[in-house]
């Protein structure tokens, strides 16, 4: 049995809202996208949402609206994919890497340590769809010792007088904060739109604005909307009207934005999200009552504290093996063609960081998480028999390698 790791969800509802914007002779930014970001507003019950056309780039935007300088400092984890930190190279400050928790979030912790008069913006990221300990995060930037520290190097970091905190929540799309669909619990988050993501639309991203007064959250809408035209002042839609050509540009802007056609899948997908989500849990929750069996099996969490996954990645981890035998259960499982991942290797294992000075020693449990770590498939059109079939050849693979050593 053949099961690839993440197609991308396309049934008759996606083709025809795509094959509406192809016909209806606009292609690019426009009613679909416009649409799609309401869709969002709708699920998350955030002020304002701007899609764009990848998570990174709407990283950078938020980066360089902030103001970030050589010499500003930005916290991340070392656990994530390296988008993270491209961000923060992107925009022109330095990335701080600090350590995780064993839930493989980052560590607030390790955060509380990490901070300096030069920290200007920490963004936690949602490993595998299940949030961080935001409670915890905006407190401690909202202390007045941390506050007091916090020097700011632009106009907007003066406004706010404080850290912001920029969600990563690539993952996490449909996860739950506190009772409420996330993307609200920090001053930004960002979703990714992604391929491989709960709802795609191939490339893209999402940009939850949550800032708080003075700030105007529909007016930075606009602001961004305008950054991510290059700083156009009429959008193509608006330029191809009839005598409608006459344009200015008004600020150093991006090529940011997304596309209808791309913004047409999603729109399709979301319209269906409970559906959709409902099919992912049952998958996520087959897989954690068979491997809570095991007791060599650490399962990811479903809900804690509040918190609850978008059901994105089951981040299933091994104990007491080595990276080797983790990387040789993996090459047992596709021996039977079914297809696994590794979420993530830690930064400063990646040459480019490597070479920057990031040591993966000051990072131990984000070793530790990597090197257990195996991503199942987890996707709506996984059925019952495709489910089992996952979970057996993973044990078979485990106890082949294990009684091997």
């Amino acid at each position: 049995m053949k099961i690839p790791f993440s197609p991308p969800y396309i049934d008759d509802q996606v083709v025809a809202e795509v094959t509406d914007s192809l016909r209806s002779g606009w292609i690019t930014t426009g009613p679909k996208v416009k649409a799609l970001e309401e869709e969002i507003v709708k699920l998350t019950g955030t002020s304002h949402v701007l899609c764009v056309n990848s998570w990174t780039t709407g990283a950078i935007m938020m980066l360089r609206w902030l103001g970030v300088k050589p010499g500003d400092e930005v916290i991340i984890p070392a656990y994530t994919y390296c988008a993270t930190a491209f961000a923060v190279l992107w925009a022109g400050a330095k990335p701080v890497m600090v350590d995780s928790g064993d839930d493989l979030n980052i560590s607030v912790e390790a955060i509380r340590k990490a901070i300096t008069p030069r920290t200007k913006a920490i963004i936690p990221v949602d490993i595998a769809g299940f949030p961080c300990d935001y409670n915890r995060i905006m407190a401690l930037v909202k202390e007045p010792e941390i506050k007091a520290m916090f020097q700011a190097t632009s106009p907007v970091m003066e406004q706010l007088g404080r850290i912001i905190v920029i969600n990563d929540s690539a993952h996490s799309i449909g996860s739950h904060y506190q009772g409420k669909f996330s993307g609200t619990e920090t001053d930004i988050a960002i979703f990714s739109l992604h391929a491989v993501k709960n709802i795609t639309t191939a490339e893209g991203g999402a940009i939850c604005l949550n800032l708080p007064a003075p700030f105007d959250n529909a007016q930075l809408y606009q602001q961004l909307r305008m950054m991510a035209l290059n700083c156009q002042t009429k959008d193509a839609f608006t330029k191809s009207k009839a005598g409608g050509w006459r344009y200015d540009i008004v600020g150093m802007g991006m090529k940011a934005n997304m596309a209808d056609v791309n913004a047409a899948i999603g729109l399709a997908e979301i319209r269906q999200y409970d559906k959709l989500l409902a099919e992912r849990k049952r998958i996520f929750t087959t897989y954690s009552e068979a491997f809570s069996q095991q007791p060599w099996a650490i399962t990811p969490p479903i809900v804690k504290d509040g918190r609850e996954t978008s059901y994105h990645l089951f981040a299933l981890r091994i104990k007491d093996i080595t990276e080797e035998q983790r990387d040789e259960i993996i090459a047992e499982v596709s021996k039977h063609e079914v297809a696994v991942n590794v979420h993530f290797i830690p930064l400063p294992m990646l040459t480019l960081f490597r070479d920057l000075g990031y040591d993966i020693k000051d990072y131990p449990q984000a070793y530790q998480n990597y090197a257990h770590e195996i991503s199942l498939p987890c996707y709506p059109q996984l059925n019952e028999e495709m489910t089992n079939f996952v979970i057996q050849t993973v044990i078979d693979a485990y106890n082949t390698v294990i009684n091997k050593a």
